[in-house]
């Protein structure tokens, strides 16, 4: 009878330790969410500033240089609103999504190479960029196709 009851007292102190430990993630979770609207919210802004400005004082035939930069940053955002699903859909299902993972990874290298400067970079860093695009590609067919037959 004692050990019934000392692994009834020690599974609730596994199970309280463990509400306690869920309680601290959903924490975390909730102020990085808001970090990022933070984040977010200051980027719009810089964007805004950068595009005002660029429009106006960037002389005439040198925009398609600023262009690229205008899309980095549009990218950047995209990316933190990616990285902000990835937060709430955790905090919703408290699981890691990791087709939203792969997809936002896919956003990011696709942002590297729109602003990527063919002058300056070497030939193993474009390679680098390729494998991690297939790599990617391959890993978010295989999690898609994975989770239509689980729907199914």
């Amino acid at each position: 009878m004692k050990k019934l009851v000392r692994r009834i007292i020690g599974a609730t102190k596994d199970e309280n330790f463990m509400h306690v430990i869920e309680n601290i993630e959903v924490l975390v979770s909730k102020a990085l969410s808001i970090f990022m609207v933070i984040v977010i919210l200051v980027a719009i802004l810089d964007l805004g500033v950068f595009l005002f400005k660029e429009l106006f004082t960037t002389p005439y035939g040198k925009f398609n240089t600023t262009l690229f930069k205008i899309f980095g940053l549009f990218l950047n955002i995209l990316i933190a609103l990616e990285i902000l699903e990835n937060i709430t859909g955790y905090l919703r299902k408290h699981v890691f999504q990791v087709e939203l993972v792969i997809g936002t990874s896919l956003i990011a290298v696709a942002r590297k190479i729109i602003i990527l400067d063919l002058e300056k970079t070497s030939g193993i860093d474009i390679i680098g960029l390729g494998i991690a695009i297939l790599a990617l590609s391959i890993s978010y067919l295989i999690i898609r196709l994975s989770n239509s037959r689980d729907k199914h």
